[in-house]
């Protein structure tokens, strides 16, 4: 099991009171769909947080589904919110998402990370992990909030998300991904300010 402590953290990643998430997407199972989750892959959550997208992609993939997150804590409030979700059991492994490799047995067709990246220090040591996990064509997915002022993407009447700066557009994402091999597939438009980002292993 990775030692976790709170430095451990990527910045500007913490997770948010669920109730903010709920108003930003209602309908996560949708945002999903968006970004090319389909039923039969084997996927990773990565950087799960408290569940909320594990869940509705345990729903869609039959419980085929990986959840990782270095902190513990995070770990137990999502295995907690996928079972009141009524979904099928998942795998959970605590660690470093830079380690990626080192923590899965096999590999997997989709790879998804949501709110995190722009907080990652080397990206693209990050990307190269993934590479390693996915299989012949599959998918690297970046949902990121838009680089739009903090000041604009207000959730219940405050400013929510990553600081101004740490924000990247999808230009710039796409830069980093495909400097690693990667192609881009698409870029789904998530309102109000996220997007996400799709990206294609070759075969």
């Amino acid at each position: 099991m990775t030692k976790f402590d709170q430095d451990s953290l990527f910045p500007a990643t913490a997770m948010p009171d669920a109730e903010w998430w709920k108003q930003l997407w209602p309908r996560p199972e949708l945002v999903l769909r968006k970004v090319c989750i389909r039923p039969g892959m084997r996927a990773v959550d990565l950087c799960c947080g408290d569940g909320m997208f594990t869940a509705p992609m345990a729903r869609m993939l039959e419980g085929r589904v990986i959840g990782v997150d270095i902190d513990p804590a995070m770990l137990s409030r999502a295995k907690r919110h996928v079972k009141k979700q009524g979904a099928p059991a998942c795998t959970w492994v605590q660690g470093d998402a830079r380690s990626l490799p080192d923590l899965l047995d096999e590999k997997v067709d989709a790879v998804l990370i949501a709110n995190t990246f722009h907080g990652i220090p080397d990206k693209a040591e990050m990307v190269r992990a993934v590479k390693k996990v996915l299989n012949p064509g599959g998918l690297f997915i970046v949902i990121n909030w838009h680089a739009q002022p903090r000041e604009e993407t207000t959730v219940l009447g405050h400013a929510r998300g990553p600081a101004t700066e740490m924000r990247m557009t999808p230009v710039e994402v796409s830069k980093m991904v495909e400097a690693e091999g990667f192609a881009l597939e698409t870029v789904a438009e998530l309102p109000p300010y996220h997007y996400g980002a799709v990206f294609r292993l070759p075969e």
